[in-house]
């Protein structure tokens, strides 16, 4: 009997390990390893964020679905791995340690024969002084990253929607660091807010400002990109900038947030000049870091750099030694996501190690590095755990040589419905593909896109579309009748 070890129960790595359970069945053994007892869809803790969803609607608890499909289930986090054993365990193995009530603080040592490195990011919101605690929830500002925080999101937004009533208010929504990823769910939330002040009457008494370490609107940390619109090919820059200017939204672009303060936002730009912005109420996203695992060698040798890159993400079958943004090429990217040491590790979604950005890196004259991080987040996420759990599989049941399933993001087409507003009849979002989501230059030259496949559209339909995948989603991860038949 095989086993295979997940770390981490998110988008990624619950597609990983419910489909390689039901793949593998009971002849092998299936565990999962994580911090949290509900799962998450992240992507609609925006409404959350606004008031329009509870924690129950965007969260499940996660026992009773991993009991019913068999798998064992350790709510427990991941501390470090020792992929070759130690002196006196031959088997590779894990050290965890529980978060469980019954069990918390009480550590574990879980060998592995597969192991897959779902964990997700660390929200490191210490990067930036003043911008929130640990937790998310600081007291200069707020954050949706995770149900919770959009939880407190709400409760502070309600008292500024109060506020306005009476009194002008300020809102500053964005990236908190100048090394960002996730500006999507930030963009989400500013157009959140805009619509639900508008459904309140107090729009007018409410002044929204966007800040963003995007070199221009529509970057999203995907270089931009070039769409099929009514028969003409539009850049995400006017798509992007046409909204905020019919919303009413001002934006800031090219800005490393470098202090927060009671009220107040301190920022670089790209040109070098330092700025203040005032506020009353601020969303401003963390940047992304792995989260911390340790790797040991049998010797007891801290191997960390080996196995992680240095921003703790794990390194996999990508070229890292690219260079210059001159030599980046689609090939860089990765394909099966295999660590290239240890040949029965894997890495998914945001776990794995980017060889390098997609957006054009680019500094302040003060040396500062102000660019989006490549995201890793979404459908994405969801197609990469699956093939990795795939080439898991056909390994354990049809032998060590195999091969591995390919998954690269240089190859991949994604979907993504960008919310600007609540409401059966007055929700509005943009509905976009993008094909590949890194783009490839040689095959494609000019855009690095295919046209064919990278459209978008904004509107009711485009809500309608979000709510229904919302539902979709929910029910696909419950692992309810007919789930696997739901694309990632």
């Amino acid at each position: 009997m095989a086993r295979v070890v997940v770390m981490g129960g998110g988008v990624s790595g619950h597609t990983a390990a419910t489909f390689a359970k039901k793949w593998l069945g009971s002849e092998h053994e299936v565990v999962v390893v994580t911090p949290n007892s509900l799962w998450n869809w992240i992507p609609s803790n925006i409404w959350v964020g606004v008031g329009q969803m509870s924690k129950e609607e965007v969260t499940f608890e996660l026992a009773p679905v991993y009991k019913k499909a068999g798998i064992d289930y350790r709510q427990a986090k991941a501390i470090s791995i020792n992929p070759e054993g130690s002196s006196t365990q031959t088997s590779p193995f894990i050290t965890i340690e529980y978060t469980s009530a019954d069990k918390a603080g009480t550590s574990e040592e879980l060998t592995y024969d597969y192991l897959i490195n779902a964990t997700g990011p660390k929200l490191n919101f210490a990067a930036t002084p003043g911008l929130g605690d640990a937790n998310g929830l600081g007291e200069h500002t707020v954050s949706v990253c995770t149900a919770d925080h959009a939880i407190h999101a709400a409760h502070e937004l309600a008292k500024i929607f109060e506020k306005a009533k009476t009194k002008r208010q300020k809102v500053l929504v964005g990236t908190g660091h100048g090394m960002c990823t996730c500006q999507g769910a930030a963009f989400e939330y500013i157009f959140n807010i805009e619509h639900e002040a508008n459904k309140a009457g107090i729009r007018d008494n409410i002044d929204i400002q966007w800040i963003s370490n995007e070199s221009f609107l529509g970057d999203f940390g995907i270089g931009g990109l070039h769409m099929k619109r009514g028969g003409y090919a539009a850049s995400s820059r006017l798509f992007a900038e046409s909204l905020f200017s019919e919303r009413g939204v001002d934006w800031i672009i090219g800005a490393h947030v470098n202090k927060v303060e009671a009220g107040k936002a301190h920022y670089e730009l790209l040109d070098g000049s330092m700025g203040v912005e005032e506020f009353d109420f601020a969303m401003l996203i963390p940047p992304f870091a792995g989260v911390g695992l340790k790797a040991i060698d049998k010797a007891g040798e801290d191997i960390t750099a080996t196995v992680f890159a240095p921003n703790g993400f794990m390194k996999v079958d990508a070229k890292y030694d690219a260079g210059a943004y001159e030599n980046w090429k689609a090939s860089d990217w990765p394909e099966t996501y295999q660590n290239p040491t240890y040949g029965n590790m894997f890495a998914c979604g945001i776990a794995f190690a980017p060889p390098h950005p997609i957006s054009k890196p680019m500094s302040s004259p003060n040396g500062t590095q102000i660019f989006p991080t490549p995201p890793r987040t979404g459908m994405p996420s969801g197609i990469i755990g699956k093939a990795v759990a795939h080439s898991i599989c056909d390994r354990i049941t049809k032998g060590k040589d195999a091969p591995l399933h390919k998954a690269s993001m240089a190859h991949m087409g994604a979907a993504c419905v960008a919310s600007a507003g609540k409401g059966l009849t007055t929700g509005t979002a943009a509905a976009l593909t993008v094909y590949p989501v890194v783009p490839d230059f040689e095959t494609y030259p000019g855009l690095g896109r295919d046209l064919n496949y990278t459209f978008g559209e904004i509107g009711l339909a485009g809500h309608w579309i979000k709510h229904i995948l919302h539902h979709m989603f929910m029910y696909k991860a419950k692992l309810k009748a007919g789930w696997t038949l739901i694309p990632e």
